[in-house]
């Protein structure tokens, strides 16, 4: 544990810019930032990175595995699945919020990434705690949870996600922000289709497939298989096309390998038929230039401008007519939209903004 001097920017000078303390609280599963295929952690990362560089004292609850350039506070000395660990991750994460609550008094504020483990932590912690939802909020409970809970101070990632639940207390819905600046990039459209994610019905590989064998324009994939689900459908789906010389398998993969995986393809594709709350494969695919073709479902509804950066569709005949279409894209401005909408300056601008909120609101009820 130790912390690095911060990188001072010169915005921190200008009046309402004052410096916070914050406690960033990331779950146990993978350190941050994620080797591989990850979601939560790669923004916690971003966000930890850009409130650092601004001045703000920061410190991260997450595993000791975990490289960061300010204060890590440790709940388990390696991140568990990257440990081999594949069990119920229920207990671990109650250490975690353990562990945050201990650490709390000395912040302004507690910035909890942890889904449900962090709800009655947020009602009942002394010092203000702001949550950001990171998934579906309409399984296992959430919505039983969450109206319990209506006080609880609570940040979107979409607008999408947020619907159903109009009347909790949320503070914002503020887009993800990723360091994409630095992704390599191409101006002319690649001669295969990416897939990029888990490998699960409701990440669409199977329509992916699908499309691929419907269109005759090969399919290569850098997808996660850890569980029994993922598993099972890996052997059911993908298994048969790897056979069939349907698709290039590429597994779980780091930044150097995936990155220039989209950047080399024809599109992105994302056909799985649920709503994704955010989806981060959709803008880093954008960032290097390669539109995206999406389920007209969920965040993407948000995050895709259909027929600039990509096309939303219904079905896989409509994402055939895409693929029809896609090489018409500019993908260098898909590249600059995309950098200029979902980057970590602007993603903690609003952040700031939400964090004095919180506290603002705190200060009052007390």
């Amino acid at each position: 544990m130790g912390t690095d001097a911060a990188v001072m920017d010169p915005a921190l000078d200008q009046p309402g810019r004052d410096r916070l303390r914050v406690l960033l609280v990331a779950p146990p599963m993978l350190p941050v930032p994620p080797p591989t295929y990850a979601g939560t952690e790669r923004v916690v990362a971003a966000l930890g990175d850009e409130l650092h560089r601004r001045g703000h004292e920061v410190a991260l609850v997450a595993s000791g595995d975990s490289d960061v350039p300010y204060e890590r506070i440790a709940t388990v000395d390696h991140s568990l699945w990257e440990s081999g660990y594949r069990g119920d991750v229920a207990s671990y994460m109650q250490h975690t919020v353990e562990v945050a609550w201990r650490a709390s008094s000395r912040f302004d504020i507690v910035h909890a990434h942890l889904e449900n483990h962090g709800i009655v932590f947020a009602e009942h912690c002394e010092t203000p705690v702001i949550s950001t939802m990171h998934g579906r909020l309409d399984v296992a409970g959430m919505p039983e949870l969450l109206e319990a809970h209506p006080d609880v101070p609570l940040v979107a990632i979409s607008e999408s996600q947020r619907r159903w639940f109009p009347d909790l207390n949320w503070v914002a819905t503020i887009h993800h922000g990723l360091p994409l600046a630095t992704m390599p990039s191409s101006t002319e459209p690649g001669d295969y289709l990416a897939f990029v994610g888990r490998v699960t019905p409701e990440k669409g590989i199977r329509e992916a497939i699908e499309l691929s064998r419907k269109i005759g324009i090969p399919l290569r994939a850098a997808a996660k298989v850890h569980d029994g689900p993922e598993r099972a459908h890996f052997e059911e789906v993908v298994q048969p096309a790897i056979d069939a010389d349907e698709i290039d398998f590429l597994g779980e993969v780091g930044p150097l390998e995936r990155d220039p995986l989209y950047a080399g393809a024809l599109a992105t594709v994302m056909l799985g038929g649920w709503p994704e709350p955010f989806g981060l494969v959709a803008i880093e695919s954008m960032a290097t230039g390669t539109p995206v073709i999406a389920r007209r479902a969920g965040a993407l509804t948000e995050t895709i401008e259909h027929g600039v950066t990509g096309f939303l569709v219904d079905d896989v005949n409509e994402a055939a007519l895409a693929v029809e279409k896609v090489r018409d894209l500019d993908r260098a401005r898909i590249r600059e939209i995309t950098l200029e909408r979902f980057s970590p300056r602007r993603m903690v601008d609003e952040y700031e903004q939400a964090y004095r909120a919180v506290m603002a609101g705190r200060s009052h009820r007390r």
